[in-house]
């Protein structure tokens, strides 16, 4: 795989070639058919209802269906493939976290190129990750959990999503700049880490805000120690974020926006962007985002391109002073 700033290089020349050719016909007609959405996650999630609330008010706007269609698997790699595959015509787009360009290639060979296959439109929302104590935690706040990994080393216990999933990078980089020992407890299904949770099988647990979630921290069933997260949570407004606490490279969360076909025209990339962020200042839209503690987000496709360069350039550091491998 090319390093990424000549893989960048190599993508700004192809846009650029795209921008000084002739718009074709089909954008300037565009959209005379359904859109198909390819949320990389299976149905029934947070990005699943939130692919199709957008495609709901994308509809709307265009004048023509939207159609959800899920392919979950891989951590989203699969539903990105499917993407990076699609005919570059606006009629196949995707929704998924960043990870499958971000994190995905550091740990594993993927059936495309992050940055030459796949074209950045829009960021939608990021889900802020939450470090949450468990029953079998004593730690009152952030400070009290890195003096217990330091006193026991490996006795603190954290469990996350899965092996070489955001989690566990956060884990690697804590580890990394606070030089304590954790021990990790990768999960592949979120029902059974939350039920071990709050039976208290172990101390620490990073997780995504949702309203399931935030149910058992209002309980006091589990008590919020940090957030990954660009800022404090309005719901959450006493609890520090990992970049405040002294931990900057650790403090990520799950950003998702809308993706499509690299070689999409750029005339079209511009119109998508518009559309979505269009969608995101309706306030129906944005309060149904924020009523589960995700922030909805939007701006700039060269933003959005730039902070998912930003993020491989971290993850990829810390996972290799970690010697984290996929599963």
């Amino acid at each position: 795989m090319l390093p990424i700033s000549r893989r960048s290089s190599l993508a700004a020349l192809s846009v650029l070639a795209l921008a000084l050719a002739p718009l074709p016909a089909l954008a300037q007609s565009w959209p005379s058919r359904p859109v198909h959405i390819v949320v990389a996650y299976p149905a029934g999630g947070v990005a699943d209802a939130v692919a199709r609330a957008l495609g709901d008010k994308l509809a709307t706007q265009w004048g023509t269906p939207v159609i959800i269609d899920n392919r979950g698997g891989a951590s989203g790699s699969i539903g990105m493939d499917a993407v990076a595959k699609a005919a570059p015509d606006g009629y196949t787009l995707g929704f998924s976290a960043i990870s499958p360009l971000s994190l995905n290639p550091h740990v594993g060979k993927l059936p495309y190129d992050p940055v030459l296959d796949i074209a950045p439109v829009a960021s939608v929302m990021y889900s802020p990750v939450l470090l949450l104590a468990t029953p079998a935690s004593t730690s009152r706040d952030f400070r009290d959990l890195l003096a217990a990994a330091k006193s026991s080393p490996g006795a603190v216990r954290w469990a996350t999503s899965g092996q070489a999933s955001l989690g566990h990078i956060m884990l690697a980089q804590i580890e990394q700049a606070a030089k304590v020992q954790i021990t990790h407890i990768p999960y592949k299904g979120g029902s059974q880490q939350m039920g071990d949770a709050l039976s208290g099988q172990f101390e620490i647990l990073s997780i995504n805000a949702g309203a399931a979630v935030m149910q058992h921290v209002k309980a006091g069933k589990l008590r919020p120690l940090a957030v990954g997260a660009p800022k404090r949570l309005d719901s959450l407004p006493e609890v520090p974020t990992l970049a405040e606490l002294g931990y900057p490279r650790a403090n990520l969360s799950s950003q998702f926006g809308v993706f499509a076909p690299a070689r999409t025209p750029p005339a079209l990339l511009e119109r998508l962007n518009r559309a979505i962020n269009q969608a995101l200042a309706l306030p129906d839209l944005r309060s149904k985002l924020q009523a589960t503690d995700n922030v909805p987000t939007g701006g700039s496709a060269d933003e959005f391109t730039k902070a998912i360069a930003r993020e491989y350039d971290n993850i990829g550091r810390v996972i290799k002073a970690g010697h984290i491998r996929a599963q």
